[in-house]
């Protein structure tokens, strides 16, 4: 096998745009929860199932999203060629561009250009009888927690301080906790303990949400038992920073309760796909899009000259990858399709999430 830090969440609806430490939007992979040493083919068929899966959610034809993924793998090969011959700092260092001319891209970054902390305040938050910012409860999807609770929390933060950046603990030392809450988090951390500290910087209106986030071992983990981290905040933070060579100024991870955390801002002008914007030619740029980021990725933890050389031009790893991209989704439609016949047939209990009014 040839071996990368895999990102683990490589999938479409994982890509999506932030604000980087200078401020600019970037447009990256969001979480990496499941990330862990692996064959640098576990994320690129990962992948490649996912864009046949969004392309058939778009109502594409069979070929439209069949050349998507050959165009995914293509642009992998392609610029890990690329890679493999250029110095490793430059590599380090990558940025893909053209992504302006993406049309679900651009849509994400105009998604982000409003998605600031002050937009999370309102929506989140409303003034005590003192004009403090206090969490709304809107069980059972977002919760203020009790005090006991939120001590626990903030003491994690002590240990969080520990693993920033000496750069970062100064910026983090000029703010201070104002409230703390429960979120529920989507499908891949259902069930997992998820907090949001609510924090104030220079006044009111400099806001900072940090997000305490449980991590387990990384699903992957079965098919590498031989691999052992002791703590799995720090293995999806330190994964993170392998992988991109931008990452959020406040990753770091923390312990509480006999639990890992990673932690990390909750929302810095965050932007997804949309699945809408994959209609059209959106697909296809966004897939080669995705495919210079992983291979910029997997050659900055792992081999480039390796991979080329198994890869060759691309033709043949791209048509193989596709016929298993097409059999992997079919039997990922397959296996929802039992799921909801599961809940219909009662032998799956469906929780309701509607927010109390």
């Amino acid at each position: 096998d040839i071996e990368v830090q895999l990102c683990g969440d490589a999938h479409v609806q994982n890509l999506g745009s932030f604000a980087g430490p200078d401020g600019r939007l970037v447009f990256d992979f969001n979480d990496f929860d499941e990330t862990i040493e692996g064959p640098w083919e576990w994320d690129v068929k990962r992948m490649a199932a996912s864009i046949v899966l969004a392309g058939r959610e778009a109502n594409h034809r069979h070929a439209t999203y069949s050349v998507a993924v050959e165009a995914f793998v293509q642009r992998y090969s392609t610029s890990m060629e690329q890679f493999a011959g250029e110095p490793i700092l430059q590599v380090a260092r990558h940025q893909t561009h053209r992504q302006q001319q993406v049309k679900p891209i651009t849509a994400a970054l105009r998604q982000s250009q409003r998605a600031t902390p002050c937009d999370l305040l309102r929506k989140l938050t409303t003034p005590d009888e003192h004009g403090t910012p206090r969490f709304r409860d809107k069980k059972p999807v977002f919760w203020r927690v009790t005090d006991h609770e939120a001590e626990q929390v903030l003491r994690a933060l002590d240990l969080y301080y520990e693993t920033l950046r000496p750069e970062s603990q100064r910026m983090f030392h000029l703010f201070r906790p104002i409230d703390v809450g429960f979120k529920v988090v989507g499908t891949g951390s259902v069930g997992m303990r998820n907090y949001v500290v609510l924090m104030e910087g220079n006044g009111p209106a400099d806001p900072l949400f940090l997000q305490l986030k449980q991590e387990v071992a990384s699903a992957y983990n079965r098919y590498r038992p031989h691999i052992v981290h002791e703590h799995q905040g720090r293995r999806a933070a330190q994964g993170q920073r392998s992988i991109q060579p931008i990452s959020d100024l406040l990753l770091g991870w923390s312990s509480m309760g006999g639990h890992d955390f990673l932690v990390r801002q909750l929302n810095d002008h965050k932007g997804s796909i949309d699945l809408e914007q994959l209609k059209g030619s959106g697909l296809e740029s966004l897939a080669e899009v995705a495919g210079e980021l992983m291979a910029r990725g997997h050659a900055r933890s792992g081999d480039a000259c390796m991979i080329t050389g198994y890869c060759g031009s691309g033709a043949k790893v791209s048509k193989a990858i596709r016929d298993f991209a097409i059999e992997y989704a079919d039997q990922t439609e397959a296996d929802f399709a039992a799921f909801q016949n599961a809940i219909k047939a009662n032998k799956v209990h469906l929780a309701d999430l509607t927010p109390a009014a």
